[in-house]
């Protein structure tokens, strides 16, 4: 059973390729942690929102590579700095 979550941030527009960058560069150390199965960086079209998602074969697996993202600037609750509103975050197990 794969562990995953769907996150919508919401950077300020002099943000965005900023926020974007630091997304593709915590996807990239993402890819390399064990148990890492997918991830995607998404942009709305209108640039309002940020979507980024990922799976991992177990909780476990998602939370030893969250530790590490969360030192590289990612923080799964709340507001970043670089954001007007806070995320919305959802965590999901398959099925």
């Amino acid at each position: 059973m794969s562990f995953g979550f769907v996150a919508f941030h919401y950077p300020a527009p002099e943000h965005l390729d900023g926020f974007v960058g630091n997304c593709h560069r915590i996807a990239d150390y993402l890819r390399a942690q064990p148990g890492f199965e997918s991830v995607g960086v998404w942009v709305s079209s209108d640039g309002s929102a940020v979507v980024t998602n990922a799976s991992f074969a177990s909780e476990e697996a998602f939370q030893a590579s969250a530790d590490g993202a969360h030192r590289m600037g990612a923080t799964p609750d709340g507001i970043s700095d670089l954001e007007i509103r806070p995320r919305e975050v959802t965590f999901l197990v398959s099925r």
